[in-house]
């Protein structure tokens, strides 16, 4: 019997299943109806629809107390929706009492008919009352129902249950389990794979009509449909194994649609039907074991006889070669059988070791079964018994023990020999790898080509060598000492012996005689080398300054000399000349150096010794100083012909300077003049407008007349900056300085012109008079203290203050509100013509928006609105097709088609609203 615990596992792991295929869900709504009728008639009564008929409750309590025997209380019988949850809660409650965890399932849903909530509540129910209680060795109801459908089938051909879905497919495992528990019903062996719609109707038919398991599966739905329901199944198969436990038979209608479930329910009853056949199964597997026993027993016999027989046949081949004690009487021969003996005791003994014991362990397993079953005990044959082999086996092992020490004393005997010839052998090998190249080093004449500090090192080396040939004089001794003891003892190859012995000591005198000799041609080397080096080193000292000298010339002969002026070039020129004074001494300081090394070359030539060329002192090399002292000797005229070419350019860059000095201060002053004489113009009020707007044009007039000098001007300067001419010791002006005077000029005549003409066109607009604009113009100028033509935001204020405005705070709106008109663009600038806007504006009459609206209402008769027909009636037809382009749709409750509104159009002229 399964726990509750796992029940519970288990019915959480089919509710994840609860998203139902269409053609499942209407499987299992066939198959569940029918289950639920099967025991609804005990009580009389049946359903049709089984999301309906369950949703007052009373039905689902009712078939609860059928299948549990017990009672659930008296239901509400009441029609409204509350009675009808109250039934269904406590059926739930029921069941939850049994020890079920209801996942996601609410009486509400039950009421409103939820089908797959119902489906899922009614398999909940037949896994409880009806599957829970199938148990096949501690497993779960549904591994247990698997597990006995495999059993029952597994002798079965073309029948291998997995699953409860498409296992049961072709109609064969069906017909298994009843052929397998009724073989009189159905004749197996006729049954076709290929033929499942007969297999299913078949197994359906004798299940009805033989075994009173109600047709629940329909044979064509389990043939077509992809996966049948594992529910529907289980449910057909527990009630097979209810009914062969005497259980209340099943009695469901057809399924239209098979899924997994019903295959499951419909097996569940195959199940319930057969499972009688229990005893006779327990009967049948006693005699297996009894049987079982018996066979073990005979293979544990056979096995001990043939265990037996072959160890003591291979005991009795190998006791006659250990007793043999004959060698060949050498030490590899020996070697050989002594080999032979330790393969014996590493590959051949251990395993008849584990055989022996395995052979042991066997009889005494043997012997404990026969015991324990109650048969006699086994007796082997002749010659097998344990004794015998025990025996045996120490026969074999006291031959094994004097083999092992007769060999070892025979190999002691015979390796003092081979001794002495090894040691002969390795001694000789040593010396003789010793000597290796040793007379090739003694002959060679490597130290010819050593410097002096080498040639030191190379005498050191030969001196330690000659300590060990000294060293190894005791060797050669050795080795004589022990051919003579190899030829006393009469070794077998003493020939051998002596022939390598006579060859080490003719070699051993001949190294004494060339090592004396090459003694002496070191001493002789060393000496040359001695002479060589104090050339070297004076080279060195000497070639060293020299070659400063010539790198520091090579280097200002070649400098690029940058000079912007005839005085700095004549400094360059004088330098030049005071260094060419110093050739001679350096030409004579060239000669000695070189002399120097001349004399290295002779000594390395007449002695053979090219490695004393090489100077270690220094890195620089004769031909270096050759090379450098060439190209000194090259670049001194060259550097004369650069030097004077300078000087030449020079001269004309200072013509080109006097010419644009002289230019320039006539221009300069010019420029100056004009624009104190424009500025004062406009700041100093002399006469009328009329009258300054005339002297402006005049020298608008006459700044174009002195454009040709600005022009002459421009081409000097071209030609000074082709020349890289950046300084002028002759005038204060520069070419920038005059253009932005030039531009400042032409400027400030424009924008004065166009100031006047502004203030001309103010003055007639707005009626001012000439006395007024004057007042203005003090005004203004009285604050703009630099000239500059512009007031910033505070001189601005002040001047309003003068003027009678009270804007005295700096933040007040009034002032702000001035500061917006008159510098909308917020450029921290006030300018005389806005300010000149602003105080005719505040003295003048103006328009306003409601003086236009006014206006627009006379046009329109006194309506709030006007129309495109009396625009271009009483308007110019450009400003009339303006007004239309521009007026929206009159809003107001009078709207009329065509009417535009005038009141928004005339307060978005004057900015009060937007465009």
């Amino acid at each position: 019997m399964m726990t509750q615990e796992g029940y519970m596992q288990q019915e959480e792991e089919w509710e994840r299943e609860g998203l139902l295929d269409p053609a499942w869900e209407k499987q299992q709504r066939k198959t569940f109806t029918a289950w639920c009728n099967s025991h609804l008639r005990k009580a009389g009564t049946q359903i049709d629809n089984i999301e309906e008929d369950f949703r007052n409750g009373l039905k689902l309590m009712l078939l609860l107390e059928v299948i549990s025997g017990e009672t659930l209380g008296k239901p509400d019988r009441g029609k409204m929706r509350f009675h009808k949850i109250a039934n269904v809660n406590k059926a739930l409650e029921f069941i939850e009492s049994k020890g079920v965890k209801l996942v996601s399932i609410g009486a509400e849903e039950i009421v409103d008919g939820n089908s797959k909530i119902t489906l899922g509540l009614i398999w909940t129910i037949i896994l409880r009352f009806a599957i829970q209680d199938i148990s096949v060795e501690e497993m779960t109801a549904k591994e247990g129902l698997l597990l006995w459908c495999q059993r029952k089938t597994a002798p079965y051909k073309n029948v291998n249950v997995q699953n409860f879905h498409l296992s049961w497919k072709d109609g064969l495992a069906f017909c298994a389990l009843i052929h397998r528990h009724r073989p009189d019903l159905i004749d197996y062996g006729k049954l076709r794979k290929d033929d499942p719609i007969h297999n299913l109707n078949l197994a359906f038919d004798i299940a009805e009509k033989h075994l009173n398991i109600p047709k629940m599966l329909d044979a064509e739905d389990m043939v077509y449909t992809a996966k049948p329901d594992e529910r529907a199944v289980m449910t057909y198969v527990s009630c097979y194994y209810h009914a062969l436990q005497g259980a209340q038979h099943v009695n469901v209608g057809s399924v239209a649609m098979p899924d997994e479930r019903a295959i499951m329910t419909y097996i569940s009853s195959y199940y319930h039907v057969f499972s009688g056949a229990i005893q006779t199964e327990t009967a049948a597997n006693r005699i297996c074991r009894v049987l079982k026993g018996a066979q073990d027993n005979e293979r544990l016999m056979e096995e001990y006889e043939r265990l037996a027989s072959d160890l003591l046949e291979w005991i009795r081949r190998t006791t006659p070669w250990l007793q043999n004690r004959t060698t060949d009487n050498t030490l590899p021969g020996t070697q050989k059988k002594l080999e032979e003996f330790r393969c014996y005791r590493r590959q051949h003994k251990p395993p008849r070791v584990e055989q022996k014991a395995r052979l042991e362990t066997a009889f005494n397993t043997l012997q404990t079964k026969l015991r324990l079953s109650g048969r006699p005990a086994f007796i082997p044959s002749e010659g097998k018994l344990v004794s015998d082999i025990t025996g045996a086996w120490k026969g074999l092992e006291s031959a094994e023990k004097g083999f092992e020490e007769w060999l070892l004393s025979e190999m002691m005997r015979l390796e003092r020999l081979d001794h002495l010839a090894k040691k002969f052998k390795h001694k000789c090998d040593i010396h003789e790898e010793w000597t290796q190249g040793k007379e090739q080093m003694l002959v060679s004449n490597d130290f010819r080509n050593c410097k002096l500090n080498e040639m030191k090192a190379m005498k050191k080396k030969h001196e330690a060598f000659e300590s060990d040939l000294a060293a190894h004089q005791d060797r050669v001794e050795q080795i004589a000492a022990i051919a003579r003891e190899l030829n006393a003892l009469g070794y077998h190859d003493v020939a051998s012996i002596n022939s390598r012995c006579q060859r080490i000591c003719d070699q051993w005198d001949r190294l004494g005689s060339l090592t004396t000799k090459r003694r002496q041609a070191l001493d002789e080397a060393e000496r040359i080398l001695e002479k060589v080096d104090l050339l070297h080193l004076e080279f060195a000292k000497r070639a060293a300054p020299f070659n400063n000298w010539l790198d520091q010339a090579r280097e200002d002969l070649v400098d690029m000399f940058i000079v912007h002026s005839v005085e700095e070039i004549q400094q360059l020129i004088h330098a030049h000349e005071s260094f060419k004074n110093t050739l001679g001494e350096a030409d004579r300081e060239y000669s000695n150096i070189i002399g120097l090394s001349q004399q290295v070359q002779q000594l390395a030539t007449q002695y053979q010794i090219p490695g004393g060329l090489e100077n270690p002192y220094t890195t620089l090399t004769p031909g270096m100083i050759q090379a450098k002292w060439g190209d000194v000797k090259q670049l001194v005229p060259q550097r004369d012909h650069t030097l004077q070419n300078e000087l030449v350019r020079q001269q004309c860059n200072e013509n080109l300077r006097r010419q644009f000095a002289e230019k320039a201060d006539q221009v300069g002053p010019w420029i100056e003049r004009k624009i104190d004489e424009v500025n004062s113009i406009g700041m100093g009020m002399k006469g009328s407008l009329e009258v300054q707007l005339k002297t402006l044009h005049e020298y608008d007039a006459a700044v174009v007349q002195f454009r040709p000098y600005v022009d002459d001007l421009e081409r000097i300067h071209q030609q000074v900056q082709e020349a890289l001419i950046f300084e002028n010791k002759y005038t204060n002006y520069t070419m920038e300085t005059l253009r932005v005077g030039w531009e400042q000029l032409v400027t400030s005549v424009h924008r004065n012109i166009n100031e006047v003409e502004n203030q001309i066109l103010t003055r007639d607009a707005k009626g001012i008079s000439q006395e007024q604009l004057n007042e203005f113009r003090t005004s203004f100028n009285h604050f703009d203290k630099k000239r500059t033509g512009r007031l910033t935001p505070e001189e601005f204020r002040s001047c309003l203050v003068s003027l009678g405005y009270n804007v005295r705070n700096a933040d007040g709106p009034e002032f702000r509100r001035i500061l917006a008109c008159v510098d909308p663009n917020m450029t921290g600038y006030v300018h005389f013509d806005a300010f000149l806007d602003f105080l005719t504006r505040e003295y003048t009459e103006r328009d306003t928006a409601e003086q236009t609206i006014d206006s627009f209402r006379i046009l329109a008769g006194d309506k709030p609105y006007i129309t495109d027909v009396e625009l271009r009636r009483e308007l110019p037809p450009d400003q009339a097709e303006y007004c239309i382009r521009r007026m929206k749709p009159y809003p107001g409750q009078s709207r009329v088609p065509g009417g535009l509104d005038y009141r928004s159009f005339s307060t978005m002229l004057y900015g009060q609203s937007d465009m």
